[in-house]
């Protein structure tokens, strides 16, 4: 398993996605975020197609706080079903990966960023 992995939702609004992103990187649950948007979403719901615009939200963590960022998303999303996905880092500059590991284990106790 990747030791990093960035974790994808989107919201409605840019200032939900702020918020969102504000809040997980404040709690040292990712040590960066991008917000991407609007981009054109379609998709079903309810049995019915749709079609929308949305913010995504790109959390950069370490797999071992994958589990506490997705139960901070599920409290602080405005949707009652949002998707939350993770995706491995399979690669990536040593320096940055270091950073990324230090600033979310802060939180932890780990040295500092």
């Amino acid at each position: 398993m990747s030791k990093f992995v960035q974790v994808y939702t989107a919201t409605e609004t840019r200032e939900a996605a702020v918020a969102l992103g504000r809040s997980a990187t404040q709690a040292r649950l990712a040590a960066g975020v991008q917000v991407v948007g609007p981009v054109v979403s379609l998709f079903w719901h309810l049995g019915e197609f749709g079609e929308g615009e949305e913010w995504q939200v790109i959390f950069k963590t370490t797999a071992d706080r994958y589990g506490e960022l997705e139960t901070h998303l599920l409290e602080h999303h405005p949707w009652h079903n949002p998707e939350i996905t993770a995706v491995p880092i399979t690669d990536g500059a040593r320096g940055y990966l270091d950073w990324v590991r230090r600033t979310v284990a802060e939180e932890l106790g780990g040295e500092p960023a």
